[in-house]
């Protein structure tokens, strides 16, 4: 059954094209086989019910009066695309799905030969049907390759556990308690999260010795435990959610040298953690 003479698959489109999100403005509408960034990957599959590994089997292209509001400089698609595996998703999914892509134009007006390309879909179904995709995001689409592969499938296992490190939405509140010696203190940093989970960072100083941050997401403050490896689903929560300064006013008795220390100390985090790299807004 082909697109455009069937009025159960027009009006199917009909559903995505007034479901799927606005078109992009950046030039790029999948990460690449190559150097994908992992906070790029980890943005996708946290906001995504549904992963799948497909090949895309047919490109077909809108009309104008199909892409209403569209610029000009983009193409808007239906991309129908053979499963190759289902990474995440709470139900099945059809043997091949269709999907709305927004795709740039190069300087002649053409897009890229998408046909036969292996891509990571990332999105929901269109009500409820496995058949249809909707896009996480416009360019929610991962290019394949074994890198990508073990990436995407890494970030998916930690994001689907139950004891799922929550996103980060900034500091609540922060405290610095001086030792009983000259140099010795800890500083507690207490982070608002999606769904108000706990969260806190530990930065505990001695005399001598290096200071020992530590992160504890439950309600017990977890005393030594390991800093966030990068490139792990905790690390990227803190990387990529807490700001990069400490405003004064979360900081309790916020004036003289325990304000100060706080926010040393909320530096060395940072500064731990490095930075973000994400790659797209």
């Amino acid at each position: 059954m082909r697109l455009g003479k069937s009025n159960y698959l027009l009006t199917s489109l009909s559903i995505i094209c007034l479901t799927a999100p606005a078109a992009f403005a950046q030039n790029q509408f999948a990460l690449p086989a190559e150097g994908a960034a992992y906070a790029d990957v980890a943005d996708l599959v946290t906001i995504s019910p549904m992963i799948l590994d497909a090949t895309v089997k047919k490109v077909q292209k809108l009309s104008a009066e199909q892409s209403v509001g569209v610029p000009q400089n983009i193409q808007r698609t239906v991309i129908i695309a053979d499963i190759n595996a289902l990474i995440r998703g709470t139900k099945g999914v059809a043997g091949q799905v269709r999907f709305l892509l927004d795709i740039p134009k190069d300087a002649r007006g053409k897009i890229p030969k998408l046909k036969k390309q292996r891509f990571f879909i990332l999105g929901k179904s269109v009500n409820g049907r496995p058949d249809m995709i909707q896009l996480s995001r416009p360019d929610a689409l991962v290019s394949y390759s074994e890198a990508n592969n073990a990436l995407l499938r890494g970030i998916t296992q930690e994001a689907v556990k139950l004891d799922a490190p929550p996103a980060v939405l900034g500091v609540s509140s922060a405290f610095y308690s001086p030792g009983t010696v000259i140099g010795e203190g800890i500083s507690q940093i207490f982070l608002r999260t999606a769904g108000n989970q706990p969260f806190s960072i530990s930065v505990a100083s001695r005399p001598g010795q290096s200071k020992i941050w530590s992160v504890s997401t439950s309600e017990l403050i977890e005393e030594g435990a390991a800093t966030p490896r990068r490139n792990t689903l905790l690390w990227y929560r803190l990387a990529c959610g807490l700001p990069r300064s400490l405003d004064s006013s979360l900081i309790e008795a916020n004036e003289g040298e325990r304000a100060a220390k706080a926010q040393a100390d909320y530096q060395y985090v940072i500064d731990a953690l490095g930075p973000c790299g994400r790659t797209r807004s």
